[in-house]
């Protein structure tokens, strides 16, 4: 099948971030000759523009870059860059996106155009923030924007999505604490930073369980370090965890508390608290609305719970209505993991769904 040997193409020529001239070169080789018009609206990014004669368009998007990873999967169809693989499912998107072009093109009447979007650096930067700037969905008068992504776990073929609350707004969260060290005999001549750092940590987790249990939210810390020697106070440490929300105001009050507990530890101990946290991608929330009308023309399944992970699709969702998607893979391993792999029949369900979207969507 054609979308078999796509995705097998671009899983064997992986690239990174922004920079990925051999991926857009397959993408561009493979477009051309179909009924749409092609154009670069950022670097490493390239849309397909099939024009029905409508007054307005909806949108398709796949991300098509990868990830630093050493490939161990040992598949005829393996990653020919070193040090680099599709380890998330991207070269899966755009060929999904790439079947959905071939039909397209085989179309005389849709109620909509129909923009295809292929996007840079979903793992790094969040190229969707960029490529909203462009003012190509404004330009192209698009009313919707859809996505999917492979997900491990969900029964092999199966389109599940939810509303509201789909993926999760991130940042990491960095702590360094420093005190003043001094030996354990004379301890009050020193800032114990391990004492600070144990009780930041415990005061962080209290702030966020206390939150009622309907409200999703995380805020964990999976490393600690401190001091160097067994009898002497730790003069520094260090704290990295992730905190992940839906609701700005929850992410907010959290960061919000996480830098009060820090002012509250330098006022008890007489140390200096830094807290950092990154700009993460805002959340992934379906609204309302457009599930309805997406639940109306096609079949997807309804989940129960939201993915604490993150996408920058939420980008998109900030300019336009915006619906994303998860297509089952079953039990493969997991995303980012150096042999993930899937069966690649998956694919079809995904380019049915997206046909199904292009033509009965209103």
């Amino acid at each position: 099948m054609q979308i078999c040997e796509d995705r097998r193409a671009l899983h064997r020529i992986p690239e990174l971030d922004r920079e990925l001239p051999e991926t857009m070169a397959y993408l561009n080789h493979a477009l051309t000759g179909l009924s749409c018009r092609l154009f670069v609206p950022m670097e490493g990014a390239l849309c397909a523009w099939f024009d029905f004669g409508r007054s307005d368009a909806i949108a398709f998007r796949a991300d098509a870059d990868a990830l630093p990873i050493a490939e161990r999967t040992g598949a005829g169809y393996a990653s020919r860059h070193e040090g680099r693989m599709h380890a998330c499912g991207h070269d899966g998107h755009m060929a999904i996106l790439l079947e959905l072009a071939r039909r397209l093109n085989e179309k005389k009447d849709l109620p909509h155009n129909v923009l295809l979007v292929f996007q840079p650096a979903e793992e790094t930067t969040g190229g969707a923030r960029d490529l909203c700037e462009t003012g190509v969905f404004e330009q192209h008068h698009v009313k919707a924007i859809f996505g999917l992504h492979l997900w491990p776990g969900l029964p092999t073929g199966e389109i599940a999505s939810r509303k509201n609350e789909l993926m999760a707004r991130s940042c990491e969260v960095t702590v360094d604490i420093y005190g003043k060290s001094a030996h354990i005999a004379k301890a009050a001549e020193g800032i114990d930073a391990l004492m600070a750092g144990v009780e930041f940590y415990q005061k962080a987790c209290a702030m966020e369980r206390a939150l009622p249990n309907g409200i999703f939210r995380l805020l964990k810390f999976g490393k600690l370090q401190s001091g160097t020697v067994r009898n002497a106070l730790s003069a520094n440490t260090h704290l990295e965890g992730s905190l992940r929300a839906f609701q700005d105001d929850v992410f907010e009050s959290l960061q919000n508390g996480l830098r009060a507990i820090g002012r509250e530890l330098e006022e008890t101990y007489g140390c200096r608290v830094n807290v950092h946290m990154n700009d993460g991608y805002p959340a992934v929330m379906n609204p309302p609305d457009l599930y309805e009308a997406v639940w109306k023309c096609a079949a997807f399944t309804p989940l129960d719970a939201p993915s604490m992970t993150a996408e920058d699709f939420s980008w998109y969702q900030r300019r336009l209505p915006g619906m994303f998607f998860f297509l089952g893979v079953g039990d493969t391993p997991a995303l980012h993991a150096d042999t993930f792999d899937f069966d690649e029949s998956i694919l079809l369900k995904g380019a049915d769904f997206f046909e199904g979207l292009a033509e009965r969507f209103l």
